[in-house]
């Protein structure tokens, strides 16, 4: 399995030549070019009591124009969604949202556990996204799973979330809310939850799908003709264990939303989130039974394959004892002594070949009689 790799800041640019006037964007201090947050960013929208409001802002607009609908007490908050933002960017976004620095550098270098955190009025969720890398056969494949992940800030007016990996984007869930009033009414917690049920669907449809990869490896395993290749279990297994990771700490983490977090969290909200706490325990255990099964299939793959080198061992040793009989005789008439058994016989060179054939033929029946051969 292939994970992602996350952007990492840019490279310091040296001056080409003396006398040439550094770019407008280059920090003299640091000598590293500053992108802007624009170019991570993949929407942001300002949404008013279920509706978004039309026009593009940028992160810092956005919040202004939030505080602005929440001074005339109306319900509003902004969400922002980013993908692979570099240290700057993502601090740039930080520091206009009061972001903990923890959570931010957690965000930037990605690879973090599922989890979910706390930072005063601000959960910290990470999240693991799955997609399943379509394939002939398990044989052929590389890769079977690969993972990104998503880190969500939800606080009481915004919403912030990282994006690492080529899958997993959030526009089908950013139109699916759109399309939905209601849900967006309940605040940025409904972002989290749309989001987190849209990662766990994808997870029982990996499963599914894997299910299929370890019937066909289970049938090949138990076909007495077929030729069993262990690194192909082995490829699953790893695949699966990669899928353990992603998914089964986010139960625990889901889990203390209803109980450690009801203050945040309404109750509307956090009724839906159990129904994402359940997908998720039913994807733990499917990859639980299929990291068993796949422990089972290893040992019968390895008392198959010795059945296999028994087998071929017994063939070479039923040859090499039938070619023994050639070459014993061959050895003995080959001394070249004076006086030997029928050596100057018109008929002892034929005898002893008929002699060799019969004793080869003869062995040859015996060892096909017992399935030697």
């Amino acid at each position: 399995m292939s994970s992602f790799h996350p952007s990492s800041s840019p490279r310091r640019q040296p001056t080409k030549a003396r006398g040439l006037r550094r770019p407008k964007d280059v920090d003299p201090d640091s000598e590293r070019i500053h992108i802007p947050v624009s170019q991570a960013m993949v929407d942001c929208g300002v949404y008013c009591e279920g509706q978004r409001l039309p026009g593009k802002f940028t992160h810092a607009a956005a919040l202004t124009r939030v505080h602005e609908l929440e001074a005339e007490g109306r319900s509003a908050f902004v969400w922002i969604g980013l993908h692979e933002p570099d240290e700057q960017q993502m601090q740039a976004v930080a520091d206009v949202f009061g972001l903990d620095g923890l959570a931010v550098e957690d965000a930037v270098h990605a690879h973090q556990r599922p989890k979910l955190e706390r930072y005063d009025d601000m959960l910290f969720l990470v999240l693991k996204t799955v997609t399943y890398v379509d394939h002939d056969s398990v044989a052929k494949a590389r890769e079977i799973v690969e993972t990104g992940e998503i880190m969500i800030f939800v606080g009481n007016d915004y919403v912030v979330t990282v994006r690492h990996g080529e899958h997993g984007g959030l526009a089908g869930v950013r139109k699916r809310l759109e399309a939905s009033p209601d849900s967006l009414c309940l605040g940025p917690y409904s972002v989290m939850h749309a989001i987190a049920d849209q990662v766990v669907d994808a997870y029982l449809a990996v499963t599914e799908l894997i299910e299929t990869d370890i019937d066909a490896m289970e049938e090949d395993i138990f076909s007495p003709q077929a030729r069993t290749d262990i690194e192909n279990i082995y490829l699953l297994k790893r695949e699966v264990v990669e899928l353990r990771r992603a998914i089964s700490p986010l139960a625990t983490d889901l889990q203390s939303i209803g109980t450690d977090h009801d203050d945040l969290v309404n109750p509307e909200i956090r009724r839906y989130m159990r129904d994402v706490l359940d997908h998720t325990i039913k994807a733990s255990d499917r990859i639980a039974s299929y990291d068993e099964l796949l422990s089972s299939l290893v040992q019968a793959a390895l008392g198959k394959v010795a059945m296999q080198q028994n087998v071929d061992m017994r063939k070479i040793s039923a040859w090499v004892a039938i070619a023994a009989v050639p070459t014993a005789l061959a050895g003995i008439y080959g001394m070249n002594f004076d006086s030997m058994p029928e050596l100057r016989w018109d008929f002892g060179y034929p005898m002893v070949l008929l002699l060799m054939t019969s004793v080869c033929v003869l062995l040859y029946r015996n060892f096909r009689r017992n399935n030697w051969l």
